[in-house]
């Protein structure tokens, strides 16, 4: 991408007016996306962007500027306006080592070398396939989506890094009416490393079980209401983690005392056997990566364990103000934003319980398959998720599907009330909105049992720390 004499010059002219730090993120990224609906295709788009974010950091200060003007001139101009906020400091120059990271691309099945013709191919017989399950689907949507990345990192740090990425995304929505009775299903799948996921994904399998499940819930009673027994199933992904525990393990948050896990490392906040970990070097998931957005490796790091809070989730700005050392957590969305700590692929690890000896111990209670979109209020970790796929349990028995199901609570309190963990593990995939950025990730847990929640519940009145959470 970017001479290396070009970047020592950067950050020579970022550090002019001071700063203990300075970065310049490259980025070139190209996106792909088709979205089909009403048996025809409704957009076909598109693009290509390019450009640079330069970060200068004193005292715990950030000032970020971004561009896309790649010429000399044009990043020089950059560096001085994000070193302008700084007061006076010694010109340090740094030495930079390359430090590259190549994928190997032979191995990689990219998005350019699936035809237009191919997805489109997969498309109409998904849709088919959907619409051919029941006369009583009435819509299908499909898309699919691809992005291929190539960046550069240099700081004042001597580091160099170079990356390229390449991730998918594919989903299913089915509409299902009898009347006025009107329910979804919704099938999702994305991964890294390209349309190889087709190899292990069918989109016309993802498109019968989102039929299958709208078609399933016209005939479905209202779920109970009242405090029960949840079980979760590993169907369900980590979505409930991911949202009311995982953003409050962020550093950032925990720094800003906007987080229930301030102060709290060392001590118990979950029950025993309860282990939350983020890894971002699984291979395949749709949250991993080699590098963060900082250039630090990719690492697997246990937030908590055996129900002891260990770490937060660092990115190099909150490691510095803390001591430690980053998990590889700095994430942005692209070169117009900086880098904050964000999760990859975040889990509660699996147990030693059979899944089904779960719910045959479940005397009466909800099975959850599949989560909705919802309401998490950050600071405290209250939460009212709906529910798109659940089941009622009886006398250890899984029974009539039920709709309209909404799980309400306080994340801490559910990590302190699981009582059984499975040693199953299912994931789900999403884009994770904070600070105005979204960043794809996935979550997952193992089939487990809360002792107790409330099934039913209303939305949360809207406030500065209330996240909306869309199904993804």
């Amino acid at each position: 991408m970017l001479d290396k004499n070009i970047l020592n010059k950067v950050l020579d002219e970022a550090l002019k007016k001071g700063g203990d730090f300075a970065e310049i993120y490259i980025e070139d990224k190209s996106t792909s996306n088709i979205f089909y609906d009403d048996n025809k295709i409704e957009s076909i788009n598109s693009g290509r962007e390019k450009g640079a974010g330069i970060r200068v950091i004193k005292q715990g200060k950030t000032s970020y500027v971004h561009t896309n003007d790649l010429t000399a001139k044009g990043l020089l101009k950059a560096a001085a306006a994000a070193g302008r906020g700084a007061g006076p400091h010694a010109i340090f120059r740094p030495s930079i080592a390359l430090h590259r990271n190549e994928l190997n691309l032979e191995e990689e099945l990219l998005s350019e070398q699936l035809s237009l013709a191919d997805k489109i191919q997969h498309i109409t017989a998904a849709n088919e396939a959907a619409r051919n399950y029941s006369r009583e689907i009435r819509q299908v949507t499909i898309t699919l989506g691809d992005v291929a990345q190539a960046i550069q990192i240099a700081n004042s740090d001597g580091e160099l890094i170079e990356d390229e990425r390449s991730r998918v995304r594919m989903t299913v929505n089915a509409v299902a009416a009898q009347g006025n009775n009107v329910q979804t299903g919704f099938e999702s799948a994305g991964g890294i490393g390209g349309w190889k996921l087709l190899q292990e994904v069918s989109l016309e399998d993802m498109a019968l079980k989102a039929a299958d499940l709208a078609v399933a819930m016209l005939a479905a009673p209202a779920a109970p209401a009242g405090r029960m027994p949840v079980v979760m199933s590993s169907s369900a992904g980590g979505t409930l983690i991911h949202e009311a525990c995982g953003h409050g393990l962020e550093a950032d948050l925990v720094q800003k005392g906007l987080s229930v896990y301030k102060d709290k490392q060392g001590q118990i906040v979950a029950a025993p056997g309860v282990n939350v970990i983020d890894d971002a070097t699984i291979d395949g998931k749709y949250g991993s990566y080699k590098f963060d957005d900082e250039g630090i490796k990719a690492q697997r790091s246990i937030l908590i364990e055996n129900g002891v809070l260990c770490s937060y989730m660092y990115d190099r700005l909150t490691a510095r103000k803390d001591g430690v050392k980053s998990t590889g957590n700095g994430r942005r969305e692209s070169y117009q934003y900086k880098p904050v700590p964000r999760m990859s692929n975040t889990m509660i690890g699996p147990g030693h319980e059979d899944p089904e000896h779960i719910i045959k111990s479940t005397p009466h209670g909800l099975l959850v398959k599949k989560m909705g979109g919802g309401q998490v209020n950050t600071t405290n970790g209250d939460f009212v998720f709906e529910v798109q796929e659940a089941y009622v349990i009886e006398a250890g028995q899984i029974k009539s599907p039920v709709k309209g199901a909404i799980l309400s609570g306080n994340g801490p309190e559910v990590l302190k009330n699981i009582d059984m963990i499975g040693r199953d593990l299912g994931f789900a995939i999403g884009t994770c909105g904070k600070d105005g950025q979204g960043v794809p990730v996935a979550d997952a847990q193992p089939t487990m049992r809360i002792t107790e929640l409330t099934i039913g519940g209303r939305k949360m009145a809207d406030g500065p720390h209330i996240k909306k959470i869309r199904r993804q």
